[in-house]
């Protein structure tokens, strides 16, 4: 990702432009071949470059003394009909494309490593939170199943803003082909597989560049949940999971002054980095607003946030697949949180079962809550405790009470959900 947004890239990729255009010339018979020929060989002297930055302080114009340094007089052919923006625009879309296509991989990767963990830990029961709080058990492996399907989401969003970064410009001062005809732009944009923007001033719309940022903050978002929950789940008091530790190319040192500490410092990282990227999207999105045509007010921001957000995604994406590939789970630790309250987690199956009995819903709901209250304040067996309510006791018999209390139950529908979710031993590619 460094490499698609180094000057050296955007330097090359200039080129790229400068070339084809010239070639579209030639193609309307405007640049004669000979000369086509030898621009075809122009190179990109970065010396040079800083040499003519120094005298003009405009990166195009020094861009293109550079370039014609390395040819004769058909360098006065360099640039022929175009503005600044024409080529940098063109070339940003380049990049901005070859950044998706590599995000896109990035995706691939974490989708399968959640794929394959999400069917390791399908029928592991787990205990469900809401509010922090003890809801009711589960799947482990639907945790990650979530993930997964939003992820996909992630993928397809990534795609859809794929087609629409994917333009060229190549109109003139403020796009009205006053200088150079439409065809010039079409031929550049054949060359270099992108599509014509369809309107254009000076400057590619920047709605398409808020968008690529915009989705490249969700995708973080999603990434800060998965690391949140990951945090949440390795605490001492629940350690249902852990972040790698100790494994090579992990942390092997958890505090400098605490030998005993494992720190979930991964995921506060990925935490740290989504959030950095979020920020670039609300600054993606005042770049849309410039005065008329355009101003540059834009530029500057862009030559941050683009590359800031596309190399932190590329990162935490990585580190997010490693955490998934090699966290530690511990399925004992979990059952172990699920029995931490006595049997109340199965408290609205037995409310369940006596409306079905005949109870009204208020007193079935009631008769539970009494019973599950005494079982949290004086810490007993929610279990127990249900069989000896005379409300109860008057409309089940103590075996269908035990029929109840089997955590199996919960994950009866997980096969349908991991269906439905698309997770299979195929590999996503």
């Amino acid at each position: 990702m460094s490499g698609i947004w180094s000057e050296d890239k955007s330097f090359d990729l200039w080129l790229k432009v400068e070339i084809a255009a010239a070639q579209a010339w030639t193609d309307r018979g405007v640049i004669p071949e000979a000369d086509m020929t030898k621009i075809r060989n122009a190179r990109f002297d970065r010396s040079a470059y800083d040499r003519w930055f120094e005298e003009t302080r405009h990166d195009i114009v020094s861009f293109i003394r550079a370039v014609s340094d390395s040819l004769g007089p058909e360098g006065r052919w360099v640039h022929h009909g175009l503005t600044s923006n024409d080529v940098k625009d063109t070339a940003l879309s380049m990049q901005l494309t070859m950044s998706c296509d590599l995000l896109d991989r990035g995706l691939v990767a974490l989708l399968n490593a959640l794929r394959v963990r999400a069917i390791e830990f399908k029928d592991t029961p787990c205990i469900g939170r809401s509010h922090g709080i003890h809801a009711e058990p589960m799947s482990f492996g639907m945790k990650l199943a979530l993930w997964f399907a939003e992820m996909k989401r992630n993928r397809e969003r990534l795609a859809a803003t794929r087609t629409r970064v994917a333009v060229g410009m190549l109109s003139g001062p403020v796009g009205t082909f006053a200088s150079v005809p439409p065809e010039i732009e079409e031929s550049v944009c054949r060359q270099l597989d992108l599509s014509p923007a369809q309107v254009s001033n000076q400057v590619i719309q920047r709605d398409r560049h808020a968008e690529y940022v915009q989705v490249l903050a969700l995708v973080a978002a999603t990434l800060e949940k998965m690391a949140t929950e990951i945090r949440g789940l390795q605490r001492t008091e629940i350690r249902e999971v852990e972040e790698p530790f100790g494994k090579p190319g992990y942390v092997t040192k958890g505090s400098s002054a605490m030998p005993h500490k494992r720190n979930p410092e991964l995921s506060e990282r990925i935490c740290g980095l989504a959030r950095l990227i979020r920020g670039h999207s609300i600054t993606a999105l005042e770049n849309v607003a410039l005065w008329h045509e355009r101003d540059i007010s834009h530029s500057s921001a862009e030559r941050m946030i683009l590359p800031d957000s596309s190399l932190a995604l590329d990162y935490i994406m990585d580190l997010m697949t490693g955490i998934i590939s090699n966290m530690v789970v511990h399925p004992d630790r979990m059952m172990q949180n699920l029995e931490v309250t006595r049997g109340l987690v199965f408290s609205p199956r037995v409310m369940l079962l006596l409306v079905e009995k005949g109870v009204e819903r208020t007193d079935a709901y009631d008769a539970v809550q009494r019973n599950s209250m005494r079982s949290w304040d004086e810490e007993l067996d929610f279990r127990e405790l249900i069989k000896t309510d005379q409300v109860v006791a008057s409309k089940v018999s103590t075996e269908d009470l035990d029929d109840l209390f089997d955590y199996g139950f919960y994950l009866s529908h997980v096969d349908h959900i991991f269906e439905r979710a698309g997770i299979s031993d195929t590999e996503i590619d």
